[in-house]
């Protein structure tokens, strides 16, 4: 799943732009008909969306546990490993000696990284303080205030306790699934007469998709479409409109 950097939406160029993106690639779609297949539909709004979405916005790039981490560090690195490599091969004095220097270099420029990357997060979190960029602000203390997070592999049993060995965890889900999934006592089900109601409620109006768009909430994570909430409600009236044809046709 490609995660877009949503936050560029904020600005009105790159909103502009993806409004534009928008307009231009659904040109080429044709109007909505009964006999349409809605299926195909969809997929044509979601493709155009996320073709938009590449072409004005970058791509978020993931989370790094070490965001200090550079090329720089890699290169210091490989050259501390060179060293070491000298050192075993040949164990004298010297190389013992500048085995020691290279590991202090490597020490002393990870530590100096480290500083000036907490030093540029502090004047990150003064800037949205400034801005009242709350959401931000908080993530990012949030993010040093967890720290280190071990991952555990547990399971729960039926007395709320917890199980952490392999076996055990493979029992349990064994047990859930088969508790879940063979239901005894089941009767036959039979075919009900279903009587429709006429229908009451007329096609819903354009201004009511546009209002439905709008109530998205933000910040949340997309469904199977793969499209955030935020790639709808910045696609302006085009997005409304085709939207509006497609719910008219189902």
């Amino acid at each position: 799943m490609q995660r877009f950097n949503l936050r560029k939406l904020n600005e009105p160029e790159v909103r502009e732009q993806y409004q534009i993106e928008i307009t231009n690639t659904f040109a080429a779609l044709e109007n909505v008909n009964d006999d349409e297949d809605v299926n195909r539909t969809w997929e044509n709004i979601k493709e155009n969306i996320q073709t938009s979405a590449k072409e004005s916005l970058d791509v978020h790039e993931l989370k790094q546990n070490k965001p200090w981490f550079d090329e720089e560090c890699l290169v210091i690195l490989d050259q501390r490993k060179w060293v070491k490599m000298q050192w075993i091969q040949d164990p004298s004095q010297s190389n013992v000696d500048i085995l020691n220097n290279v590991r202090r270099q490597v020490s002393r420029h990870f530590r100096d990284k480290k500083k000036a990357y907490l030093r540029d997060k502090i004047e990150e979190f003064e800037t949205n303080t400034k801005i009242q960029n709350i959401m931000d602000l908080y993530r990012g203390i949030n993010y040093f205030k967890k720290g280190y997070q071990p991952k555990f592999n547990t399971v729960k049993v039926e007395k709320r306790d917890l199980v952490a060995a392999s076996h055990s965890i493979v029992a349990r889900w064994r047990k859930y699934f088969s508790q879940l999934f063979n239901v005894h006592g089941v009767k036959d089900v039979r075919q009900a007469e279903i009587h429709t109601a006429e229908l009451l409620e007329p096609d819903p109006s354009a201004a009511e998709v546009e209002l439905a768009i709008e109530k998205l909430n933000s910040h949340k994570s997309p469904g199977i479409d793969q499209i955030p909430a935020e790639l709808i409600k910045a696609g302006g009236r085009t997005i409304c409109l085709e939207i509006h044809k497609l719910i008219t046709s189902i």
